[in-house]
């Protein structure tokens, strides 16, 4: 499972948000939001950015 900010961010990359973007957006350095993304693809097993959002909207 994802935590909430996991998911915050899943939400924001569904938005096409660059992870530049997501850092400003969620006042996180451009390194922590790059830290999720990568582990948001870990769990949910996948290896883009787009198989994330398309894997995390399937699932409840």
């Amino acid at each position: 499972m994802l935590t909430p900010r996991e998911a915050e961010v899943l939400a924001l990359v569904g938005k096409g948000m660059r992870n530049k973007e997501i850092a400003e957006k969620l006042g996180i350095s451009h390194q922590t939001a790059r830290t999720y993304v990568r582990d948001v693809r870990r769990k949910l097993g996948v290896r883009s950015r787009i198989s994330a959002v398309i894997t995390g909207l399937a699932r409840p």
